[in-house]
């Protein structure tokens, strides 16, 4: 398993070097829209009615087809620049500013609560699915297009060293269970493990222009962008129970088996969900 695990890995990072590599954009946008379409399938599979079915595969499409097209207005100009602001209008205005408050208030709540008994199908959460999923991939769309690939990665870095030094920190010095009837694996000692190397991330990130540590002390100062990490790698953490409480509910051990030894697609993302937006609203990127 954990070979396999590595080998997935590999090839997952190398694919999306060289999408990022790539001279046109469309490459790693199109990447991002499939990752959107699969997880908004594995998502809808786990609540939708009768693991999904075609309604699941009916949320994945739409989300992959708005993508693509949202990808195309932007990137197209000329005829098409009424579409490309009013889709940026509508993203940024309100999807994205909505589902981070909703990830704040709504998902913090369900987490703490850990209703892991309820049932599993629920049409708000699969709209939610859609609002969530839209929204990040409107902000990492447009962070790469507007920043570049350095401040991508390094707002990305945040949750994999996040998700990194909680698991690694919770098998070592793990003793107190922090959500046990969501995820009783996950510790308290893991979760500040996370949290104390989201913050060291930000703060020797900063030092390099380009990052998105840098950005958010050109407009917070060290002392205020620190907090934000902390927000941020906490949210990770609820982004990663909130999964793990839907699949609960479900009945499920991964969202899907698309990636050998990884799950599906939404396993691998369910951290950044959270995070993405309320990065972007508090980065100053938008201003």
């Amino acid at each position: 398993m954990l070979r396999q695990r590595i080998v997935t890995a590999v090839i997952l990072l190398a694919i999306l070097a060289a999408t990022m590599a790539a001279p046109t954009p469309w490459p790693f946008m199109a990447l991002l829209a499939v990752a959107t379409a699969c997880a908004g399938w594995e998502w809808a599979r786990l609540t939708l009615p009768a693991q999904g079915g075609a309604g699941a595969v009916a949320v994945g499409a739409l989300l992959g087809v708005a993508a693509l097209c949202v990808t195309f207005w932007w990137t197209a100009g000329g005829d098409h620049d009424f579409a490309a602001e009013a889709s940026h209008a509508l993203l940024f205005n309100w999807v994205v500013p909505v589902s981070a408050l909703l990830w704040i208030v709504g998902g913090t709540i369900a987490v703490v609560r850990g209703r892991s008994d309820a049932p599993p199908a629920s049409l708000s959460l699969t709209l939610f699915a859609i609002l969530a999923l839209m929204a990040a991939w409107a902000v990492l769309a447009l962070l790469f297009m507007s920043r570049g690939a350095v401040f991508l990665l390094s707002l990305l870095a945040l949750v994999w060293a996040a998700d990194i030094a909680a698991y690694f920190g919770g098998r070592a010095l793990g003793r107190h269970k922090l959500a046990p009837r969501v995820s009783p694996g996950k510790t308290i000692e893991g979760a500040v493990c996370g949290v104390a190397a989201a913050v060291l991330w930000i703060g020797v990130s900063s030092a390099w222009d380009g990052t998105f540590g840098h950005a958010l002390v050109q407009r917070w100062t060290l002392w205020g962008a620190l907090p934000v990490a902390v927000l941020l790698a906490v949210l990770s953490i609820v982004g990663d129970l909130f999964e793990s409480l839907l699949k609960r509910r479900a009945g499920r051990k991964d969202s899907s088996n698309l990636l050998p030894g990884h799950g599906g697609v939404y396993d691998r993302i369910d951290a950044i969900l959270p995070v993405a937006p309320v990065a972007l609203l508090l980065s100053g990127v938008l201003f």
